[in-house]
């Protein structure tokens, strides 16, 4: 058992009050009240971060065509692996963080984020120049065909170097609402993305910039973004910010040490967007061998339409997230628990909700994205609403996966998310098709999150049953 003293938990209620912009208390302010007071702001930031994705998607297939759209899906789970990792070391950073705060521990906690950011950068800066060395090779392995190769590779010679800066912006969203600030945090998504839309217009409509153009004004967004979150983190007078970190030997092995920890609780968060880029690149097969390039075509627009289903049930399980960990540290298993219910009922009425208007407005939806002339259009009208029939299963397994992550439960996190993200993932777009055809390919993912909630049933249940035993 860890002992504080009383000097250090005065320092760490003096800094909150003073540096908690948003007047929140994880430990004591009513769960409705403080969920609401994180839940608003994240979700609207969510939001923003999906239009960011879903305004490129527009103006590509409106101002370049199916071609390029489907072009930009080839090359988007590289930009969900890279978004993967940044969470991850969001998730992972600001769990531990969490508990060290709720133990008085500020200077660990800023610890903490400042391995996490530099570490994660470093690493997404390899991972990018590896990607641009061997663009050719990495666009045919994400199933790229000759008709679409120039563009792919004209999009990735002009994102990928930016992608430090997409995640760091990732990343950044969880230090921040852990320091009390949520709404600081949903500007960081709300100014990139009207940056984004307006340069989009510029570059493909004014300069006539094609690929080049759609992927400049994203990463540009993406940088902006990028810059707010250094700057909140730079600033002295916050509780989370940059600290100085020693690099001695001991120093650098405790640092691996918090890395690897970190990595550890977020891994499901990074399988989650990995489970994404391996339902796109798996989908982009699947199609292009049923339907050629105008499938692809008509399931980017599914991918594209995704981002706004994935980041506002993300929203809330990141709400939930510094409640539930929090109090977790304080062992108030209470609070937990009745924040886990809150959360988790308001992604399934989320859910519901979104399935009933994807079904509803399919031809309006798909229409933002390309004409009625492209033979992709047809596909995309009549696969949407079989798509969106999972919405409601994913809710629930996004944030019961963040419930896990919250309390230190990696492994069942973990399994689920493996589960939900490839083993029932690729099974299924294997073998509907086989039985369903078409309809089968655009169902996979709805019967892979389907089984994952009954894996997850089963699971609580077993919980139950042993604790009662």
């Amino acid at each position: 058992m860890v002992i504080f003293t009383q000097k250090e938990d005065n320092i760490f209620a003096t800094q909150k009050t003073e540096n908690m912009k948003d007047s929140i208390d994880f430990g004591s302010m009513e769960i409705p009240k403080l969920f609401r007071k994180l839940l608003i702001p994240t979700v609207l930031g969510m939001v923003f971060s999906a239009i960011f994705v879903i305004t490129d998607g527009i103006f590509v297939g409106k101002g370049l065509g199916s071609d390029a759209l489907a072009a930009v899906n080839i090359t988007a789970p590289l930009f969900m692996l890279n978004t993967g990792v940044g969470l991850m070391f969001g998730v992972g950073a600001s769990v531990v963080a969490s508990i060290h705060l709720s133990h008085g521990k500020i200077k660990t906690a800023r610890i903490n984020v400042t391995q996490a950011v530099a570490v994660s950068s470093l690493f997404l800066a390899l991972f990018s120049a590896l990607v641009l060395i061997y663009s050719e090779e990495v666009a045919y392995l994400l199933g790229s065909s000759e008709r679409l190769l120039p563009l792919a590779l004209e999009y990735i010679h002009w994102f990928v170097p930016f992608l430090v800066f997409s995640a760091l912006l990732s990343s950044g969203m969880f230090y921040i609402r852990l320091d009390g600030s949520p709404n600081y945090a949903m500007m960081c998504n709300v100014i990139p993305a009207i940056i984004n839309i307006i340069l989009d217009y510029i570059f493909i409509f004014i300069f006539n910039w094609g690929m080049m153009g759609a992927a400049l004004a994203t990463s540009l967004g993406y940088t902006i973004g990028a810059a707010m979150i250094l700057f909140y983190l730079s600033r002295k007078k916050n509780v989370i910010h940059f600290c100085r970190v020693k690099l001695s030997k001991k120093s650098m092995r405790l640092t691996l040490r918090n890395i690897k920890y970190m990595c550890r609780l977020g891994a499901s968060t990074f399988l989650c967007e990995a489970a994404i880029a391996c339902m796109m690149f798996t989908g982009n097969y699947v199609f292009i061998r049923h339907l050629g390039e105008d499938g692809v075509a008509a399931f980017s627009i599914a991918c594209y339409f995704f981002p706004i289903i994935f980041m506002v049930n993300n929203a809330i399980g990141q709400s939930a997230q510094p409640i539930l960990s929090y109090n977790f540290g304080t062992g108030d298993n209470n609070r937990v628990h009745y924040a886990f219910r809150l959360a988790l009922i308001t992604a399934v009425t989320t859910g519901a909700l979104f399935f009933l208007l994807t079904a509803l407005f399919s031809p309006h939806i798909v229409s933002l994205f390309i004409d009625k002339s492209y033979p992709a259009y047809d596909i995309a009208v009549s696969g949407l609403p079989l798509f969106a029939s999972g919405f409601v299963f994913f809710a629930a397994n996004i944030v019961s996966i963040s419930y896990f992550q919250s309390i230190e439960q990696a492994r069942p996190a973990m399994l689920a998310t493996l589960l939900r993200g490839f083993v029932f993932l690729i099974l299924c777009f294997f073998t509907l098709p086989l039985f369903l055809d078409v309809a089968g390919i655009w169902l996979a993912v709805p019967a892979a999150e389907f089984f994952t909630v009954l894996y997850i049933l089963a699971f609580f249940r077993y919980k139950r049953r042993s604790f009662q035993g």
